[in-house]
């Protein structure tokens, strides 16, 4: 896995995976909030397979 996530976009996708299991949690939003595992994992390991997909990338190297 090469790095293909980076800077602003990890930083976004980290805060946004928390927030929305945090609301999952609480029950705010329902199931539908576990999906921020997604973006929080994303950003954890700075690869997103949907990047690799359509050949984009926001890290630098």
């Amino acid at each position: 896995m090469k790095k293909n996530v980076g800077g602003i976009d990890k930083v976004v996708r980290i805060i946004a995976g928390v927030v929305l299991i945090a609301l999952a949690a609480t029950g705010t939003v329902g199931l539908w909030g576990w999906i921020g595992v997604v973006p929080l994992l994303t950003g954890l390991f700075n690869f997103c397979p949907l990047y690799s997909v359509l050949g984009m990338k926001t890290c630098k190297i």
